[in-house]
């Protein structure tokens, strides 16, 4: 793959940062963006030394106030306008995934389609970001109380994604802000820039105000640190990996901070499922996006009865997968995002085998490549079990009890999302009811993500809730008008 050379379509020879409107191009640190393939730059896109970033953050505070003036049909719009642009750029944008991610061209393609939503609802939710009318003479002493509550923007939000879902992301940061009127600075993956370069060069197109966001990429880390830091800074959202984001939040002081971090996700394959349907969303659950996700499954809980007839279907559709370039229309598998992470992903997965555990599918690595794998017999102290895989290897469980194995799934410093394949009621809701998650998709894989839906964790996974309705009341504060009733005029 390495020796790989091929012909790219859209990617321009760099690409700028914006700082507010302005695009700004410098040679000087500019980030070598690599063909996650065929391991050949292809590309460069400039960064933003730390003095601009204070700059751009200081400038978008000052936009608070006129943000916060505009109609909502006027954000609506906006939304609306960076929607359609997203889509009359599809092809463009699809490619840059496969390019900057490794992202097989049917994934780019479907996060493409993600954004389009992400954006649209935004739009959807700009102009019913509603508040309420209570009464409030729940005693005598209380007698004529009544209030108005709405929700007000509470001013900069600082954002940070990461390389896996780099446009989509941006997306679920970017689409709340402009809804709800805060002003934003963002900080793409120093892995995938190119994404968040484009959006720049969109939000730059819209009538936003200028100078109310700007799109900052570093690749140095101290720089970096700005984005969490600054005094100017009211929110920061971030999702990324464990270490990094819980050390944001110890340094944030009176910030607030909104966190989706890692998992290693679990899903229950009760006696009553279709082993047909669980065995094919397993596999694309697991082994989609090379595994980098941080729904991927990971851990397979499968009743004793369903055990062999569902791994024989896993393993037989696991074998079938297409590894190879990200632009061919039935690669399956594309290559990890660096060598160093395939690298790693061996040494878990021979240390497992080392210690017990049994590889039935896959477990190789081919350069930056890694061979989706299916592992049994894997001890739950065991890091390829305990922590986050990243990767596409999932390992299986026989349990015969159903608590029991609600509770292993629950042996875990994650809780962001679980799968449960059953058809039974009861257990569907005792399921959700027990499990420690902030999510639990009943009939289905825990990858599963609607752009709508509250989506983030407890534990180590995470704090506070993304999708675009729930961003939005983390980036709003809310104010109560009291009212009196003083007696008939």
């Amino acid at each position: 793959a390495s020796q790989t050379s091929r012909t790219l379509k859209y990617i321009k020879p760099s690409y700028p940062y914006y700082l507010g409107k302005t695009p700004v191009t410098s040679d000087k640190n500019a980030i070598p963006v690599v063909d996650k393939y065929t391991k050949k730059v292809v590309t460069k896109v400039s960064t933003a030394p730390v003095d601009v970033i204070k700059q751009a953050m200081a400038k978008a505070s000052q936009t608070s106030q006129t943000l916060k003036k505009m109609g909502s049909w006027e954000r609506k719009d906006i939304l609306l306008d960076i929607a359609t642009s997203i889509k009359n750029r599809a092809d463009e944008l699809s490619e840059v995934l496969c390019v900057e991610v490794g992202k097989p061209i049917r994934d780019a393609r479907a996060e493409v389609s993600r954004a389009i939503d992400t954006f649209t609802v935004s739009a959807e939710e700009s102009v019913r970001h509603n508040g309420e009318y209570e009464r409030l003479d729940i005693s005598a002493r209380n007698a004529g109380f009544q209030s108005i509550q709405a929700r007000f923007p509470v001013g900069l939000v600082s954002m940070i994604t990461p390389f896996n879902f780099p446009l989509n992301l941006a997306a679920h940061k970017i689409g709340p802000a402009i809804a709800t009127g805060c002003p934003f600075v963002l900080k793409p993956s120093d892995r995938t820039p190119i994404s968040s370069a484009i959006l720049g060069e969109i939000l730059a197109s819209t009538k936003l105000p200028d100078g109310s966001f700007s799109i900052l990429p570093t690749a140095n880390h101290e720089d970096a640190t700005v984005f969490s830091t600054d005094p100017h800074i009211k929110v920061i959202s971030f999702t990324g990996s464990v270490g990094v984001g819980w050390k944001i939040k110890e340094s944030s002081g009176k910030k607030r901070v909104l966190l989706e971090l890692g998992g290693n996700a679990a899903v229950i394959v009760d006696e009553t499922a279709n082993t047909a349907r669980a065995a094919e969303r397993i596999i694309a659950g697991a082994y989609g996006a090379m595994g980098q996700s941080c729904i991927s499954v990971q851990r397979i809980y499968v009743h004793e009865k369903q055990y062999d007839a569902l791994v024989a279907k896993i393993a037989e559709g696991t074998k079938s997968l297409k590894l190879g370039d990200p632009l061919a229309e039935d690669t399956f598998i594309g290559p990890m995002i660096s060598e160093g992470d395939a690298e790693r992903l061996e040494s878990w997965t021979k240390s497992a085998v080392a210690a017990g555990a049994k590889l039935i599918v896959g477990g190789k690595r081919q350069e930056h490549f890694f061979q989706p794998t299916l592992m049994s017999d894997v001890s739950s102290k065991h890091e390829l079990s305990c922590k986050e895989a990243f990767g596409p290897v999932a390992i299986l469980h026989k349990f015969s009890d159903f608590k029991q194995a609600i509770q292993e799934v629950n042996d875990s410093d994650y809780g962001l999302q679980a799968g449960v394949f059953t058809t039974d009621l009861n257990r569907a809701f005792y399921a959700w009811n027990e499990i420690d998650a902030g999510g639990v998709v009943i009939n289905d894989i825990p990858s599963v993500r609607v752009d709508s839906q509250p989506y983030g964790g407890i534990k180590d996974s995470g704090l506070g809730r993304e999708g675009i309705r729930y961003s939005m009341e983390e980036m709003t504060e809310l104010k109560i008008m009291l009212l009196k009733d003083v007696g008939a005029l």
